[in-house]
This record gives C-alpha cells, structure tokens and sequence, in this order.
C-alpha cells in the first residue's frame, strides 16, 4: 500500500538518500528542504515530487510548512522528523533560543502537532535523535545562552528523545512515536563541518528510517529509542527516563509552542 510520507531536511545526507530508497519502493514522498534551487533539484530528480521550502529555524515558518502539507495532503501516514543542525556561525534565532534547540527540539515538536490531525492512528512519527544525549539546562532552552556546538546538540537530541516517548504516553492509540539514533559519525554533511571527517556508509542510517517508516517490527515500539549502533531497541540515556527531568522538558516545549511566531 502507498503511503504518504513527509520527510524533513530531505535535501541531502540521510534525508535524501531515505527519500530516494522511499520512492524508489512506490510511495509519495514530500521533500522540505531550506534551500529552494537544492529542493528543486531533489524534486526534479524524483520524479516531481512534492516540495515544501521552510527555514525551520523560524516558528512562523513551521507554521505555514504544516499549513500547506495539510492543505495539499489530507492524510500523512508518516512524519521523518530529520532535518537537524550541529554546528553553525549564528546560534540565536529570532526568537531568542539556540537554533539547535529551535531547529532539532521544537520545530519537528511544533510541526508534528500541527500535523496530528492529519495522521491516523496506524501513522507513524519518526525522530531523529543521537547518541550523543545529555541533560538539558532548561533556561537555555527557553531563551539563547552561549553554548558550545555539542553541548547544545547533544541536549536538544535528549529533548526531542523525551518528547518522543512522551507524546506516545498521551496518544497511546497512536500514531507511533520512535525516536532513533541512526548511526554514529555517518557520511552526512553535518559530520563532515563539525568534525572534519568523512564518516560511514550513509546507507546505514537511510535503512533503518525505512524500516522504522514500513516494517511490521515499528508497528508497536511507540514510545521506544532504537539506537542503530547496537542494531535494537535500547534505553536512551538516564536523564531522558527521568520523570522530573522529562517534565521540565515539556513544560518548556509547551511554553516555546505557545509563542507562535519567531
């Protein structure tokens, strides 16, 4: 059965080649991308498939991104929540948070709201996370403090692993909620400008977002972190299973939610 599936940051790395293989197993695929000649170039390539440009780093941005998927496409039975950012020479947004925390915790949080609606229950959401994860300070992800790249990376990857598993607490009838680290140091552009390195066989993280998109074995894990470096479903790390930790997180994700714009 085809499915419809948003994919974010689709224009390279991961994003891209999950794309290609998606596609190329006859299913819609609707690419975003930030770069409008790059996006068109990917949808051209595939066939003319349906392109969405947004600055993720902006809310009011994400905010017509949903409104014209939802628009143009009455169900999306699967969200790739993957674009994300590591490294970059301005990190405060508009809106006065870090763009890691803007671009990788609230965007995919604020989009996959808008989207709900739109998703049956059967849906899936998929979230990139990392196996770099840490504890998150959660003023500066309410409002910009200086931070170094990994610190603030690695914190707006536990967020968005808290908020994966939580969402699939308050919606245990679905959709489906995974977050997923997709390999470690990959071939990606993002690996390549933050740590000078080539990485490994992108493939690697495109399977494993198919088979989180279509595989019977996905079907039940809402809720559930699945680490690709060690090829299963594992604990993601302790401050995301902490309670208190993870209410902090998401009474903060509801207020940034809340301001509509920036």
């Amino acid at each position: 059965m085809q499915k419809t599936i948003l994919i974010t940051g689709a224009t390279d790395g991961i994003g891209l080649l999950t794309a290609n293989k998606l596609v190329s197993e006859g299913h819609q695929v609707l690419l975003h991308g930030r770069n409008e000649a790059k996006l068109a170039e990917v949808a051209k390539h595939l066939g003319g498939a349906s392109a969405y440009l947004a600055d993720l780093s902006a809310g009011e941005a994400v905010e017509a991104l949903a409104d014209a998927v939802c628009e143009n496409h009455p169900q999306i039975d699967v969200l790739i929540n993957n674009a994300g950012i590591l490294k970059t020479t301005n990190t405060k947004t508009r809106s006065g948070r870090d763009i890691r925390f803007e671009v990788n915790t609230l965007a995919p949080y604020r989009l996959t709201q808008r989207l709900l609606a739109n998703m049956p229950k059967n849906g899936r959401v998929i979230n990139l996370s990392s196996a770099a994860q840490a504890p998150v300070n959660i003023s500066a992800m309410t409002s910009f403090q200086p931070m170094g790249d990994m610190a603030a990376y690695a914190q707006s990857k536990l967020a968005i692993t808290v908020w994966s598993a939580e969402m699939a607490r308050e919606l245990p009838d679905g959709p489906v909620f995974v977050s997923i680290n997709p390999g470690s140091l990959l071939a990606t552009k993002m690996v390549k400008e933050g740590f000078g390195i080539e990485g490994s066989d992108v493939n690697v993280g495109a399977d494993i977002l198919v088979r989180a998109a279509l595989s019977d074995a996905f079907a039940d894990a809402t809720g559930k972190y699945f680490d690709n470096d060690k090829a299963m479903f594992s604990e993601p790390h302790n401050a995301a299973c902490d309670p208190e930790h993870a209410a902090e997180i998401m009474q903060a994700l509801a207020s940034c939610y809340a301001q509509k714009s920036g």
